[in-house]
């Protein structure tokens, strides 16, 4: 059976910055047709749960307060990146708009809610790395 990644948040796994998940049916149907090795790279880089909210800002990522945890979003997704490369995961199934895990769109940096286009620091390394992105809009077209 292909293995996938699958940020561990759109299992049901309480560990985004607000302490919550974002569970979500359709993730959760691909495990019909796939073994999926759930990740979150924010805790694998060591911060905790619940935290700042945090965004990327060109290369950094910035938490609302002004902190830099760019070092922490850079370990966490080499570590997403060891794991898909040791389960030979192919594809990754990731949470929309993460400053770690977002594909296409992001928020912009200016905690407001918008978004610009670009990639969250673990989305955009396993990318780099032939790993293909998805973000939980686009299950379809695993199922």
């Amino acid at each position: 059976m292909e293995r996938i990644l699958v940020s561990a948040c759109l299992l049901g796994a309480s560990c985004r910055y607000d302490g919550k998940s974002k569970p979500n049916e359709k993730v959760l149907e691909l495990m019909e047709k796939y073994e999926l090795i759930p990740v979150c790279p924010e805790i694998f880089g060591g911060l905790p749960t619940p935290r700042t909210p945090a965004e990327r800002v060109g290369s950094r990522v910035l938490t609302r307060d002004g902190a830099d945890v760019t070092e922490q979003y850079e370990h966490g997704a080499a570590e997403a990146l060891r794991l898909a490369k040791l389960f030979g995961c192919k594809k990754a199934v990731l949470k929309e708009k993460s400053p770690s895990c977002g594909s296409g769109e992001i928020y912009d940096g200016s905690f407001s809610g918008a978004l610009t286009p670009g990639f969250g620091v673990a989305a955009a390394l396993l990318f780099e790395n032939g790993i293909e992105v998805f973000g939980e809009s686009d299950i379809e077209k695993l199922l």
